[in-house]
């Protein structure tokens, strides 16, 4: 009997592994498990992965490998909030989400419209690719620019905005076969502090929820989505004791008995801070799962996780009812999927994005990319200097040898120049003149900055001295040009400051294509070892 309760409790848990195929080639091997364990945990019936790094064709093979070892059917999820490019390399990699936010302000239909081939595309690639489950859309409110971490990954800065768009982005991916997942519940869009590192608290009245935080969610809920994923946040309103995943007041109260949700209710990562920070690995998912979640997502410990959910049914401390109702959602969101089979591997692969895909992917670079109907004057000729601004050199993405922001600006004579945002390197400490100008080569800057919110970083970028910098290197005659990509309240603030005939655009993208975009409108053509950015 024990066993079989083990198998059955063991359904719940997602647990991570690498979308590479090797031990030697996780990225994060402190989360992620290594294959002899991921293997023994899936044949004693774990009943979920979520995936992270590797290619596209290496994420086929690895989800055909994980349904193998599998006991029965896998929920199979990937973080690809902006398309499944921005986790597997060969996908479409989109704008944030804030970007088409925005677009809405000026046309509400139109943005509607591209919200919904957003999701069609990231559902459709995520299922040739195996997966089955999108965590996605983001349908917290950002409407506090120094959030760091939701940031640009919210649909809106407003709750129509942020539900006309999430709503759409669920109808076209579920769409396209896969789940989606609303998420931070209840909202987690006007906080300061990131849930990864510390536990925020978030101090509103059910109304202003009522008002703020909850239409999204009601509009994704309306739109059928099949699981609703819970903030790692404190809301006094609601629960004065325990965080919003180990809330019953949260999740049985307020999600399932007054928003009316039957589906998944999915706790966000439990390796998190603020959740790990202050619960054992067992007592946060007896908690969670006690609390009213289903799915138990990156246990820090699954093992001790699933002892301790054991323990907590035979003992009573959890009625036996809720284990059959969470397996049942979970069976039945399985069900929803329909039995296509899988494209074989090539078919797949062949087919990974189509030529509307592409055109979308330029289109909504075009779109978002401001000044939107001038054109800057051309960046002046070198030699001069490529001031690159980044979270970290090191395993970034958007930045790869051949990327544009390197190779263009060198082919018209700027050699590039990395600052990280928490380097000291490149400062002063003058508060006035912050960049130690004397430590650049000579010659004038073409500024290049890639700021955005982001989970682990603790800040949206909003703190580094930008705006005195470029107002010393306009001073001192050197300032050549100004490129922000990420960050649309960054932009808000230096684009004002840049004098009228010096080139200047943003971009809410930081991939390599985002980047082409942005550079052309600078004049930068392509350079010759740059490869396929424009498409």
């Amino acid at each position: 009997m024990t066993s079989d309760l083990r198998r059955r409790v063991a359904q719940l848990l997602v647990v991570r592994g690498s979308g590479h195929w090797s031990d030697g080639q996780r990225r994060y091997p402190r989360w992620e498990l290594p294959n002899a364990e991921l293997q023994r945990l899936l044949e004693a019936g774990v009943g979920g992965v979520i995936l992270l790094g590797g290619s596209a064709a290496e994420l086929r093979l690895r989800t055909d490998q994980l349904r193998r070892w599998a006991d029965g059917p896998l929920l199979l999820c990937a973080d690809v909030e902006e398309g499944v490019g921005q986790r597997f390399e060969g996908g479409s990699w989109l704008v944030p989400p804030l970007a088409v936010g925005r677009l809405y302000g000026r046309d509400p239909q139109r943005a509607i419209e591209l919200a919904g081939r957003y999701g069609h595309c990231t559902g459709r690639q995520a299922r040739l690719l195996g997966l089955n489950w999108v965590l996605g859309p983001v349908c917290d409110v950002n409407n506090n620019p120094a959030n760091p971490v939701i940031n640009v990954r919210a649909w809106g800065e407003d709750p129509a905005t942020a539900g006309s768009l999430a709503s759409a982005f669920v109808r076209g991916c579920q769409g396209a076969g896969v789940l989606a997942c609303a998420k931070h519940f209840p909202g987690h869009g006007d906080t300061s502090t990131d849930s990864h590192l510390e536990l925020p608290l978030l101090p509103h009245s059910r109304a202003r929820l009522e008002a703020v935080e909850l239409p999204p969610f009601r509009a994704a809920i309306a739109a059928g989505v099949a699981a609703v994923m819970t903030a790692h946040l404190q809301l006094p309103a609601l629960d004065p004791e325990r965080p919003a995943t180990l809330s019953a007041a949260v999740l049985e109260g307020l999600l399932r008995r007054d928003l009316g949700f039957g589906g998944l209710v999915v706790t966000d990562a439990l390796v998190m801070e603020a959740i790990a920070g202050r619960y054992g690995a067992a007592e946060a998912a007896v908690l969670a799962f006690g609390a009213g979640a289903d799915i138990i997502l990156m246990p820090a410990d699954a093992d001790a996780a699933i002892d301790g959910l054991v323990t907590a049914l035979a003992s009573g401390r959890i009625a036996r009812e809720r284990l059959e109702q969470s397996l049942a959602r979970r069976e039945q969101a399985l069900a929803g999927l329909g039995a296509a089979p899988l494209e074989p591997v090539e078919v797949a692969l062949d087919g990974l994005v189509s030529a509307a895909e592409q055109a979308l992917s330029r289109e909504l670079l075009e779109l978002s990319l401001e000044p939107a109907l001038t054109t800057p004057p051309a960046l002046p000729g070198g030699p001069g200097v490529n001031l690159i601004r980044l979270d970290t050199a090191l395993n970034c993405p958007f930045l790869p040898a051949m990327a544009p922001a390197l190779l263009r600006p060198s082919a018209a004579g700027y050699g590039a120049c990395l600052i990280e945002g928490r380097s000291r390197s490149p400062w002063s400490g003058d508060p006035q003149a912050p960049l130690a100008l004397e430590r650049l080569p000579a010659g004038p800057v073409l500024l290049q900055l890639f700021v955005r919110g982001n989970p682990f970083r603790g800040s949206a970028g909003g703190d580094e001295p930008w705006p005195a910098a470029l107002a010393q290197l306009v001073a001192a005659g050197r300032l050549a040009g100004l490129a922000v990509y990420g960050s649309p309240y960054l932009w808000e603030r230096l684009h004002p400051l840049v004098p009228a005939g010096i080139p200047a655009a943003f971009s809410p993208g930081q991939m390599p294509q985002a980047q082409a975009v942005l550079l052309e409108r600078l004049g930068l053509a392509a350079a010759a070892l740059e490869g396929g950015f424009t498409d």
